[in-house]
């Protein structure tokens, strides 16, 4: 199926808008580093410069593409690709994109026809390449723009609708890989890729931070946590239900957790570093008497075209820059609050809200910010 047919509907001068803006800041980041070329492999970089619109990814855990892209000081563009993959790269995913294809077979390597095309040029790759300078483009995906927002906010509501779907048709003696394989089936029926799925039940949600599918059977406590991936962009979600009345341990630990995850959604401002946000979860967790629970696993960071583009941690230099989706994801034992939200200097909008769902409603500083609470069945 082709992907921009499935994009919410935009204009071709707002798409047009969409890649003037960012070979604008492909142009000034060559400008800065005195780069004559830049060669595209790795996936999230291939989805932003291409406003989302191609995919070329054959194996689902690969990094890279089965293609690449080669953009010039000059403004050329190019798209490197075997002759297995050409026909396909040209009908389904480089229409209207003005890239020019050189096709090579597919028992060679593109190097001698890079050379060609780059010439003596000091290029830039971003993944490690003989005689180019490795570069992290991950600044460059950063702000998002409109039509990036409208897409974001049509996948968080996907992902929402259908991992709410799965939480309430789950009952006890599920297994844990059924759980996965109803989670990835919702997934695919509306065209979105699984990147992460974690499934846990009863005592292994309180023992594991990422609870991989494994043989249990669900009880009485379950968990479907994920990340999903459509037009490039990835958004993250957990949801939890309990059949039966809930612990008040628990309870408590999701107020806890929805409390530090409030707390880094209003101190998300442009400008804050990473160390100023991981800081705020700090003193969150030990203000809640849980001081060493950050120790146990990270907390997240801003999302878009990677799971997390940058992680909060001590120390941490990178800088929010608005608007920017992020997904944050603050845990106790056997709790945890994880959502993708877009901050704006306006607001803060949980793009994988699921409305049919409990919520805990934490106020900071008159602001109400809402958290998934536990289904109870």
């Amino acid at each position: 199926m082709n992907p921009v047919s499935e994009m919410p509907a935009q204009g071709l001068s707002l798409r047009s808008a969409e890649l003037n803006e960012k070979y604008a800041r492909l142009a000034s980041f060559f400008e800065r580093n005195n780069f004559s070329a830049i060669l595209f492999s790795r996936h999230e970089n291939i989805a932003w410069i291409t406003a989302g619109q191609v995919e070329a990814r054959v194996a689902l855990g690969a990094e890279t593409a089965v293609m690449s892209l080669l953009i010039t000081r000059g403004g050329l563009r190019y798209y490197l690709a075997p002759n297995n993959e050409a026909p396909r790269l040209a009908s389904e995913e480089f229409g209207g994109l003005g890239y020019e294809p050189v096709i090579y077979p597919w028992h060679q390597t593109p190097t001698t026809l890079l050379r060609e095309l780059a010439g003596d040029a000091v290029l830039a790759s971003d993944v490690p390449l003989p005689d180019a300078v490795q570069v992290n483009l991950a600044g460059l995906r950063a702000p998002l723009v409109a039509q990036e927002i409208e897409r974001f906010a049509t996948l968080g509501r996907q992902t929402a609708d259908a991992t709410a779907s799965v939480l309430e048709s789950l009952t006890p003696g599920v297994s844990e890989q059924e759980m996965a394989a109803r989670t990835a089936s919702a997934m695919l029926e509306r065209g979105i890729a699984p990147t992460v799925l974690l499934m846990g039940v009863d005592e292994r949600i309180r023992k594991y931070k990422h609870a991989v599918p494994r043989s249990g059977r669900l009880e009485r406590y379950g968990m479907v946590n994920l990340c999903a991936r459509k037009w490039g962009l990835v958004a993250s979600i957990t949801r939890f239900v309990h059949f039966g009345a809930v612990p008040s341990e628990v309870n408590e630990s999701f107020i806890t957790a929805a409390r530090i995850h409030s707390e880094l959604l209003h101190a998300t401002r442009s400008g804050t570093s990473s160390a100023q946000l991981f800081e705020v979860a700090k003193n969150a967790y030990s203000l809640a008497g849980a001081a060493d629970e950050i120790e146990l696993h990270h907390q997240g960071g801003p999302c878009g075209y990677c799971e997390r583009d940058w992680l909060i941690k001590p120390g941490g230099a990178d800088r929010v820059v608005l608007p920017q989706a992020f997904a944050y994801n603050p845990s106790l034992r056997g709790a945890k609050i994880e959502d993708t939200a877009l901050v704006t200097a306006k607001e803060v909008e949980i793009l994988t809200d699921t409305p049919s769902l409990p919520v805990i409603e934490t106020v900071i500083k008159d602001e109400v910010y809402r958290s998934a609470g536990i289904l109870v069945r």
